[in-house]
């Protein structure tokens, strides 16, 4: 009994010697595990009992949940935002059109699979790799969803085409133009083609990328990875990491018309990419140090909103009617207001750890928008936002790419085949 209470005394003086550093360290940590690194999965993952059990119960409804791969669209865009999202580009190391279809044929048959809570194949045989990497197993569906699209070097590396599709490229697809407060960092710029993967739960989207990756071995490599995550209640708004609503301005999942106005790309555009859309990438490094010393009155003048209500300066409710003349000038909103324009915004946050050269957290926002003109709806947004919003203060932008992303694929046809099909 002696034993056990020094014991005890022994622990509780152990837990005082912590050094406010050792908890930011653990702290972080934590955080981490939230958007998990290719580089530090097996690191994190011991670790999960340290912090406690996830607050989602493994088994809901959600979870239980499946998307359909086929479709009108592509699942993923108006898709209601799941919890956790990975956003990758790969570059093609192949230059033979038929090695590429060849791998879109493979991925499709995996995103099928993998949608509907499947996996390859029966772990059957001792002597050769299993097919499926295998952390899925036994895991529900998980609202799963894979959204693909191509980039402007698909269509043109250095005036050569590579798979014959030059003459079919999209009329908007371009890189993003340089913004005079960029800092874009290698490798977060461009790609020949990415992919979107959502879900649920984050093994099961960790799951679906790392199979992508594997199969893309010989015809196509990973150029970047960016994960990301995003919690609201039902119905809700979710927040950033500066603690506003993100995303007040997008139209219902199910408004139908506002997303033909809006996402859908047709008129003046290749027969493939009618019914698909645009999606815009930046990679937003957010200084939450910087913030976190600012007061509540100028966090709100920096977005012109309420940071509780998310309602706009000089009314009540979130989504009451915006009045750029009652907020600072230069506050996001207003911005964005004057702009005259909509995209639809699909944004998660993202967690790296600590940056080595400051010691601070490098954290921020990995934005995705849709829209069916970037040239008329994101470029100019853009333009305006990097000469005025006072957000800039709090921010930097370090990664860029746009991506044409094709209709809806059709049961019995693999990913793009309407762009690289001759018929």
């Amino acid at each position: 009994m002696k034993e056990k209470e020094d014991q005890t005394v022994k622990e509780q003086e152990e837990l005082k010697t912590y050094s406010r550093r050792d908890m930011l360290k653990m702290s972080l940590l934590a955080g981490a595990g939230v958007a998990i690194s290719a580089s530090g999965i097996g690191a994190v993952t011991t670790m999960t009992n340290v912090f406690g059990e996830t607050t989602k119960k493994s088994g809901s409804s959600a979870e239980k949940e499946s998307i359909p791969f086929y479709g009108k669209h592509q699942a993923g865009i108006v898709t209601p935002q799941q919890t956790y999202a990975y956003l990758a580009a790969f570059d093609f190391t192949t230059d033979s059109k038929s090695d590429v279809i060849r791998l879109l044929k493979q991925w499709t048959v995996l995103s099928e699979h993998m949608s509907q809570g499947k996996t390859e194949q029966k772990f059957n045989n001792d002597w050769l790799p299993p097919k499926d990497t295998g952390e899925a197993l036994d895991l529900p569906p998980s609202r799963l969803t894979m959204t693909f699209g191509f980039g402007p070097s698909f269509f043109n590396t250095k005036g050569i085409d590579r798979f014959g599709v030059k003459s079919k490229a999209p009329k908007h697809l371009k890189d993003i133009p340089a913004m005079p407060r960029d800092n874009l960092q290698d490798p977060f710029i461009g790609g020949d083609m990415c992919v979107q993967v959502c879900a649920e739960d984050q093994q099961v989207a960790f799951h679906a990328i790392r199979n992508f990756i594997k199969t893309a071995v010989g015809k196509a490599e990973i150029r970047w990875m960016q994960s990301g995550f995003i919690s609201a209640k039902h119905g809700k708004t979710p927040r950033n990491l500066f603690g506003f609503k993100d995303g007040t301005a997008n139209s219902g999942p199910k408004d139908t018309k506002a997303h033909d106005q809006i996402i859908w790309a047709g008129e003046g555009e290749p027969a493939w990419m009618n019914g698909g859309s645009y999606m815009a990438f930046r990679k937003i490094k957010m200084f939450l140090e910087v913030w976190d010393r600012s007061s509540l009155k100028d966090q709100e003048d920096t977005f012109g909103r309420k940071k509780e209500s998310g309602a706009p300066y000089g009314k009540i409710n979130e989504h009451d009617k915006v009045n750029p003349m009652q907020m600072p000038p230069d506050s996001h909103t207003a911005i964005a207001k004057r702009s005259g324009q909509q995209m639809y915004r699909r944004a998660y946050s993202y967690t790296d750890g600590v940056d080595s050269k400051t010691g601070y957290v490098d954290a921020g926002l990995m934005f995705i928008s849709y829209q069916k003109n970037p040239d008329e709806q994101f470029v100019p947004m853009l333009k305006m936002m990097s000469k005025a919003d006072k957000l800039n203060e709090y921010t930097q932008h370090i990664g860029s790419a746009l991506f044409a992303v094709p209709r809806g694929i059709k049961k019995g046809e693999y990913i793009g085949q309407p762009l690289l099909s001759s018929f």
